[in-house]
């Protein structure tokens, strides 16, 4: 679900950190997400990832969006076929259905059922509905997906940037310890555009705040996630920006002997 940042009903506040438990804070801000995307936004979203005409600030959002997608996928070998994926974070799927079709079985996971079942539905009405129904596996639950075995990829786009560093980074640790090949996701950067965002988005009543989105020092990040998995070699990083849409790609991969 997806910087989703940059599709919300109002500007998004910054993160502050609070004194809980990681796993408290961790299951806390999992339940706002949730609320948020199946709730509050899920309207929005829908007719954000459709074809439907948007407002000249969400036609940005997509376009940084598709652009945000298309870098992932041609991230990820051109031929998938025999290959597991797991979207995390999956949203409608757009994603998730473009890996099918070069081959992969997805597992396609979101905290929102009612995004997941959107996904579901569009899904069926595309020409190629049978192979892709045969190849994407719909779930809606915590996209650790802990019991459901290894995977060849992992692709979580502007699903990690909610959580604090530290959460983000358990749960690649989490995914590497089930990944055969490489990890492809995405961070909100700690810019001053971001930073200007978040402080507007402060002086808007909580109810129609978007979930807040944790800023991070992408290089900081990444040399963290060296040393914190030492069998994975940091590769590939881009940022897209597009209007009121602001993400950076990473790509880990792991080692060979």
């Amino acid at each position: 679900m997806t910087i989703r940042p940059h599709a919300p009903s109002a500007p998004l506040q910054a993160h502050r950190p609070d004194a809980d438990a990681p796993r408290d804070a961790y299951l806390r801000r999992r339940g706002e997400i949730q609320t948020y995307f199946d709730r509050t936004a899920a309207a929005t979203w829908a007719r954000l990832t459709s074809d439907a005409p948007v407002s000249r600030i969400r036609e940005t959002v997509r376009a940084g969006r598709d652009r945000m997608r298309a870098t992932l996928l041609s991230w990820l070998p051109h031929d998938l076929n025999g290959l597991r994926l797991l979207d995390a974070g999956c949203g409608t799927g757009a994603l998730a259905m473009e890996a099918a079709r070069r081959g992969a079985q997805v597992l396609a996971i979101d905290l929102s059922p009612t995004l997941v079942d959107l996904g579901r539905q569009r899904c069926r009405q595309e020409a190629d509905a049978e192979l892709l129904g045969e190849r994407i596996v719909w779930r809606s639950g915590d996209m650790r997906a802990p019991d459901d075995g290894a995977f060849d990829h992992v692709v979580a786009m502007d699903s990690l940037i909610h959580y604090t560093p530290h959460d983000a980074a358990a749960l690649l640790d989490g995914w590497a310890a089930r990944v055969r090949h490489s990890l492809v996701f995405t961070v909100a950067p700690r810019t001053p555009l971001l930073a200007g965002m978040h402080a507007v988005g402060r002086l808007f009543p909580r109810g129609d705040r978007a979930p807040a989105i944790v800023p991070v020092g992408v290089e900081g990040l990444r040399r963290s996630l060296a040393c914190r998995l030492p069998d994975w070699q940091q590769a590939r990083t881009e940022r897209i920006a597009s209007g009121f849409y602001t993400s950076q790609a990473c790509e880990m991969t792991r080692q060979r002997p």
